[in-house]
């Protein structure tokens, strides 16, 4: 993480930094310490859908503190699902792709009855995805109408590929 402001970005900021991993990071930490000793010990199976991002994934250039958080909520629930396979408590992580919510989009409050774009699923095309695969999946990576699962997978390999190919980081 930087250790100060080195760019008149906003986004680079260490308020940003904080903010966006003390939200996206540590509200998960959070969530999980709370209540998984609780769904361990209850009496039947019990789920931990985490939030994910494809940003944490992909790493594309431009938002690096929203990456790191998303990264690390990856990892975070990758060794959370890890630590419960002998209950029957399981983890996943859930990535949405474009999700129209109809509450906010970059920050700014929709006027009512602003018009969900084409390229965006719905909050209810999300949730439909995560309970159909959630049996079988600990990655539930929702399309939308925007980007396809094969383009997925290309930004996806093409990032793995940096490291197995020993490219420069961030190389597209």
């Amino acid at each position: 993480m930087p250790t100060k402001d080195y760019s008149d970005d906003p986004k680079m900021s260490m308020e940003a930094w904080n903010k966006t991993l003390s939200v996206n990071l540590f509200g998960v930490l959070h969530g999980t310490q709370a209540f998984v000793d609780r769904m361990i010990k209850q009496d039947s199976p019990a789920a931990v859908v985490v939030t994910g991002s494809k940003q944490g994934i992909t790493q594309p250039p431009g938002n690096p503190a929203y990456n790191v958080s998303k990264s690390a909520v990856k990892s975070l629930t990758e060794a959370l699902s890890h630590s419960l396979l002998s209950t029957q408590c399981t983890a996943h992580l859930l990535v949405p792709g474009y999700t129209w919510t109809e509450l906010t989009t970059n920050d700014t409050i929709l006027d009512e009855g602003a018009e969900k774009p084409k390229a965006a699923w719905t909050a209810d095309q999300v949730a439909e995805q995560l309970f159909d695969r959630i049996e079988n999946d600990f990655y539930i990576i929702c399309p939308d109408n925007d980007v396809t699962w094969e383009l997925d997978q290309a930004r996806m390999r093409w990032n793995f590929d940096d490291i197995l190919e020993k490219r420069p980081a961030l190389s597209r």
